[in-house]
């Protein structure tokens, strides 16, 4: 009976506020101005919980710019302006005003992805390889160690070599092939060679 009795009562309160409120010698709320009766620079935990943290302290520093109704006006200024400008324009230039700023933002949109699309496929130009590594190193190979090159001489690869030296008049043939032999009358000291074979000095004649 006790909780049915206090509903009871906040259910008349309510009704009757509701008839105050909607009285047509009542006035509207939004008419009214809130006035701050109570100003402290020391932080307000109740204010933090409402606010969700966004306002600490409710002081004479906040209060203007929470309970402002109206913008700055230099703010009002420049939006009376505006509106002073866009009334003086005609309907069709301002349809022509609006189809040219699509336009340029179109153009600018378009121009922005053509940079990104631009930048994306440089960079996989870049991180693609160019080279095949084991052509690469097939051709290191071969040129180095001579790995995979045939044995095989081409024809005419083994022609005759003319001495240079004066009164030689040997032809030497297959000169790699051939064994050094040692010239006739010749000195001591080492003589010269060619193509592994040893030559007489000049002015004195020999023969393989």
């Amino acid at each position: 009976p006790s909780v049915l009795d206090s509903f009871a009562l906040l259910s008349g309160q309510l009704n009757t506020l509701n008839k105050v409120l909607k009285h047509e010698k009542t006035p509207l709320l939004r008419n009214q101005v809130i006035i701050p009766l109570v100003l402290s620079p020391d932080r307000d935990e109740e204010i933090m919980r409402q606010t969700e943290g966004r306002v600490p302290v409710f002081s004479h520093e906040v209060v203007p710019d929470h309970l402002r109704t109206k913008p700055d006006p230099e703010v009002e200024e420049q939006e009376k302006q505006l509106i002073t400008d866009a009334a003086r324009i005609s309907p069709d230039a301002a349809q022509k005003q609006i189809q040219s700023l699509n336009k340029m933002c179109s153009n600018l949109l378009e121009k922005i992805s053509k940079e990104e699309r631009e930048s994306e496929s440089g960079g996989l130009r870049q991180n693609k390889q160019t080279f095949n590594p084991a052509d690469t190193n097939a051709l290191v190979a071969a040129v180095a160690f001579g790995k995979g090159l045939s044995n095989r001489r081409p024809p005419g690869s083994g022609a005759s070599v003319q001495s240079s030296q004066p009164g030689a008049g040997a032809i030497i043939a297959g000169a790699s092939g051939m064994q050094q032999v040692p010239m006739t009358g010749a000195p001591a000291q080492q003589q010269p060679m060619l193509a592994g074979v040893q030559m007489a000095p000049a002015g004195q004649p020999g023969k393989v």
